[in-house]
């Protein structure tokens, strides 16, 4: 059964014009929202200081609305919504499945506590976010934005397309699993498994720590980056590395095709398919010829 009731304890109702921003129809102040459903299809709305309580989906079909310092505590609660802005706002723990299925949103100054948040999301901000609960988030989102985000958990970016992630700090295993057209910069990467399956993806100033970095992937640039990675960037096609360090990585590169300029010691190279990999030093090398052609192969140290 559906219950389409909601609390507003107290709520004020400003008429457009007086403290809705432009094309909004009214103002939601420091409503109590409860009930399934409570406020579906809403339109051209601003809430304030309000609480979405027990009910699901109380967003759901909403459209043209912003969110100042609200909270979600139930599941569903922004589903099939589009052109929604939440600032300083909290997702708690079972807000789960906050935001999935839509269009144009932007999350600034905000806590997400919540698991499997935005998900085949279409035009995505996260500006100063911190994802506590991070699993299985942001998946199969496409033209994302990442500002400043602190995420915690795996499996986050699943499948997503179009990202520019700039001043990203992840905890957690098997990130970006096939991404396609991401850009990462500034960041930290603490994580298992990364970019796995991944095209089209360079990361530039950045630290990555986690083995099995890139496996399976192709045209994945790294730009003054430090990795550290136990059998990383292997089973690439087309990996491309620029002024970057390989830090306690062992058997890198199998079976990648590879165009590397790395500065310091490479502790161990195994059996790239194929390119150039220049270094300071290489400290053991194998190149068996009975799995790969070495004249593919041109090493080159300072």
């Amino acid at each position: 059964m559906t219950d389409m009731t909601s609390e507003h304890r107290p709520a004020t109702i400003a008429a457009a014009g007086t403290d809705a921003p432009a094309g909004t129809a009214d103002v939601v102040e420091r409503a109590r929202l409860t009930g399934e459903r409570a406020e579906f299809h809403a339109h051209g709305r601003r809430y304030v200081d309000s609480i979405f309580a027990d009910g699901e989906s109380p967003l759901k079909h909403a459209s043209d609305i912003t969110l100042d310092g609200c909270s979600f505590q139930w599941k569903y609660p922004l589903w099939y919504a589009s052109d929604v802005t939440a600032r300083d706002c909290v997702w708690f723990d079972m807000a789960r499945a906050g935001v999935w299925y839509a269009d144009r949103v932007t999350v600034e100054d905000s806590t997400v506590e919540a698991p499997k948040n935005f998900r085949r999301v279409h035009g995505l901000t996260l500006r100063n976010v911190d994802l506590t609960h991070a699993e299985e988030t942001l998946w199969h989102c496409s033209d994302v934005t990442l500002d400043n985000v602190v995420a915690r958990g795996d499996y986050l970016a699943m499948g997503v397309e179009r990202v520019e992630a700039s001043n990203l700090r992840l905890v957690g295993n098997y990130p970006f699993d096939g991404a396609r057209d991401v850009t990462i910069r500034d960041s930290k990467l603490i994580a298992k498994d990364a970019f796995w399956n991944a095209e089209n993806v360079t990361v530039e100033r950045s630290y990555i720590s986690g083995e099995y970095l890139g496996w399976n992937s192709r045209n994945l640039t790294f730009v003054d980056c430090t990795i550290e990675s136990l059998q990383g960037l292997c089973y690439i096609d087309n990996l491309v590395m620029r002024n970057c360090r390989l830090v306690n990585t062992t058997l890198a590169f199998e079976y990648s095709t590879v165009d590397a300029d790395l500065t310091g010691t490479v502790d161990s190279v195994l059996n790239p398919a194929g390119g150039v990999i220049r270094a300071d030093a290489i400290g053991e090398l194998t190149v068996d010829p009975l799995r790969v052609d070495p004249s593919r192969t041109t090493i080159v140290t300072r």
